[in-house]
């Protein structure tokens, strides 16, 4: 084993796991864009989901036995984390909040599941040596307008890009994976709060964290079939927890 590569795709799951959890308590428990320490650092953790995710779906691309099933795969498990996302979310209302742009604002009418599903797509586009440039560039704009609205917005599908066509390039691809980011924080700076948008640098820790990967799944065949769909049971069935526990405090 090369020095240093300790970590399987499992073992970074379930840190993406772990660090998601800690994020999404720290969104329920402090409203809005809170400053005291604990929410901040709560939050900073958090930050190494989102690049690890990308990481393994721009993995996965490469993997995969079936792209097209890869592919639909994740656009259902968007569509069912999207429900449980909102009902997460502080613009929950009532069950109108389920239809995009009913209520909210235009940022964050769905989950980063819609971002990292488009992000495939993305990577698959840009990857092709069938797909001229001119046509390349158009449906990589397009893609960007349709993950806008997304948490993470659209840089979550272009760090899934950067990633998997700089395969085998790690500095590469956390290079571009923090030019994208580091949009993400002006936009997030300016437009909406600034002390968080700083904050969505936290995303580099994911860099150490992302390179003692050692390029396996894991020994146990079995533990490598339940990882592999643990996490899309996890995700919105964590959300849903954490909102009805929401809603059950706020009603005390």
């Amino acid at each position: 084993m090369e020095k240093g590569k300790i970590l399987n795709s499992n073992q970074l799951k379930l840190i993406a796991i772990l660090a998601m959890t800690v994020d999404h308590i720290a969104w329920a428990a402090y409203s809005g864009y809170p400053t005291e320490i604990l929410p901040l650092v709560m939050h900073i953790i958090g930050r190494l989901t989102c690049p690890i995710m990308c990481y393994f779906i721009a993995e996965g691309y490469h993997y995969t036995k079936n792209i097209n099933k890869y592919t639909a795969r994740l656009f259902a498990f968007s569509i069912v984390s999207h429900f449980a996302y909102i009902f997460f979310s502080e613009s929950f209302v009532d069950a109108k909040s389920f239809i995009p742009f009913y209520y909210g604002d235009f940022l964050n009418q769905t989950s980063v599941m819609w971002s990292l599903a488009w992000g495939l797509v993305m990577l698959r586009v840009a990857d092709s040596k069938k797909i001229k440039m001119p046509v390349k560039v158009l449906a990589i704009i397009l893609i960007c307008v349709v993950t806008l609205p997304s948490d993470w917005s659209c840089i979550a599908a272009l760090c899934i890009m950067a990633i998997g066509t700089n395969r085998g390039n790690f500095k590469k691809q956390m290079t571009w994976m923090m030019f994208y980011v580091c949009l993400y924080v002006v936009v997030y700076f300016f437009a909406i709060d600034a002390v968080y948008g700083v904050l969505q640098l936290g995303v580099a820790l994911s860099i150490p964290v992302l390179s003692m990967y050692n390029g396996k799944r894991g020994s146990n065949p079995k533990i490598n079939k339940f990882m592999k769909w643990f996490f899309y049971i996890y995700y919105p069935l964590h959300l849903v927890i954490i909102g009805f526990s929401k809603q059950y405090f706020n009603s005390l």
